[in-house]
């Protein structure tokens, strides 16, 4: 969906969904099952800097562009041209404090120098613009700029991670990225709630990852899971028959997809359950609370659990600030104590499942930042927790013998060939 949230932006790789894929060790490590790099001009940055002495640097608070070029060694009006040519490139204006550079200079002997030289003329500037590229600048007449990508390598990689803390500090013992999670989370997000993990739970998972300069930079793509929770295993498996947008899939060709979210926002704690018979922090009277508490940071984005109608955007006193949806003539939920609705949302709005329709707030009678998210079924209130949702649409038809094969042949594999078959090949 075009509106969900996610912490990490990512780009996919598509490759052989199992080449490579060789994992003899099941210690419960991240293991390197294979690698694809992208190929790149053996001098990408456009000149030759061995041939010049480099100074290095970080950029100051508050330091401009122009300010930079100076301290550097130009001078005022080559700092205002300079800047000027760099327009149609990059806009000087987002200029970062703490980003890393590099001056590069003809004249020195030294090819490394401690600090900017006196007697020296500066010739190039690699300014770090992110992650994965560098703005270079010509600092001699004809002034010009250009982007430089930095070379990314995609990484086949397998992990398996039984939660015995919490899933992000096993995750990070195991050696794998937490930007896994966020992954995982939106894949299983109508299967299984990750705001109530248990001990034992465990996933298994073949993925993508990409780096760039020796760092994770983002979890590619989940090629398969199996997640263990409570006892049963769900398997997700990525197939793209290329039409509604849906890649993931159960081991019978159901989709991940579900009329409902689990979670109307991102991974966060339950701090208060569905009962009839809570104490009320503020009050400390006994009182039904027909809702679950999710404990966030306030201005956290809080997402429509599905599509719907609003019929309420306002104020209710010890509710404070409260969205509430008709999702169809079973289903309605409500959002309390948002310190803010989403533009757009007010009584009659329509929303889709994901869209953000508020932020987390303490609004109202509230001790604290959190949502009191709520479900009624024909009228009455259920635990969200509990809520079932059926499936969407299922797999073409056509689409099952290429699928039921590919499910065949991960299961034939290591590291997935002890995970038990569920009759996928009819």
């Amino acid at each position: 969906m075009n509106k969900r949230i996610c912490w990490i932006a990512v780009a996919v790789s598509v490759v052989s969904l199992l080449a490579g894929c060789t994992c003899s060790n099941r210690s419960g490590q991240a293991q390197t099952a294979g690698t694809e790099e992208t190929e790149v001009e053996v001098n990408r940055l456009g000149f030759d800097p061995d041939t010049l002495a480099a100074y290095e640097g970080k950029i100051r608070r508050n330091e401009f562009f122009s300010n930079l070029l100076m301290r550097l060694g130009m001078g005022a009006q080559d700092s205002y041209l300079l800047s000027e040519a760099c327009d149609s490139v990059f806009d000087v204006r987002k200029f970062r404090s703490g980003n890393r550079f590099e001056a590069y200079y003809s004249g020195p002997q030294d090819s490394s120098l401690n600090s900017v030289p006196d007697d020296a003329v500066l010739e190039y500037l690699v300014y770090e613009r992110d992650a994965m590229s560098d703005l270079v600048v010509r600092c001699r007449p004809p002034f010009s700029a250009w982007v430089s990508e930095k070379p990314v390598e995609v990484t086949r990689k397998y992990a398996e991670v039984t939660i015995r803390r919490s899933l992000w500090e096993d995750m990070l013992d195991a050696g794998v990225s937490p930007l896994l999670i966020l992954n995982l989370s939106d894949i299983y997000a109508w299967t299984v709630d990750f705001f109530a993990l248990q001990k034992e739970d465990s996933f298994k998972v073949l993925y993508d990852e990409k780096t760039c300069d020796g760092k994770v930079i983002a979890v590619d793509t989940v090629r398969y899971a199996v997640f263990s929770h409570g006892g049963e295993e769900f398997p997700a498996i990525m197939f793209n028959q290329g039409d509604s947008g849906n890649i993931y899939w159960n081991d019978k060709g159901e989709s991940m997809r579900k009329a409902f979210l689990k979670a109307p926002l991102q991974y966060s704690r339950i701090s208060s359950g569905f009962s009839y018979a809570r104490r009320h922090p503020i009050t400390r009277r006994v009182q039904p609370h027909t809702g679950v508490d999710y404990a966030a940071p306030a201005g956290t984005p809080v997402m429509s659990i599905g599509d719907g109608k609003v019929t309420s955007a306002k104020n209710e006193g010890a509710g404070g600030n409260t969205i509430r949806i008709r999702h169809n003539s079973v289903y309605s939920t409500a959002y309390l104590h948002l310190s803010r609705f989403a533009p757009g949302i007010r009584a009659g709005a329509m929303v889709h499942q994901g869209d953000v329709i508020g932020y987390v707030g303490s609004t109202g009678r509230s001790t604290g930042p959190h949502l009191d998210f709520r479900v009624w079924k024909n009228g009455s209130p259920i635990n969200p927790l509990k809520m079932e949702s059926p499936p969407a649409e299922p797999l073409d038809e056509e689409n099952m013998p290429a699928f039921k094969a590919l499910v065949d042949s991960l299961r034939s594999n290591p590291p997935f060939a002890d995970i038990p078959g569920q009759e996928s090949n009819g």
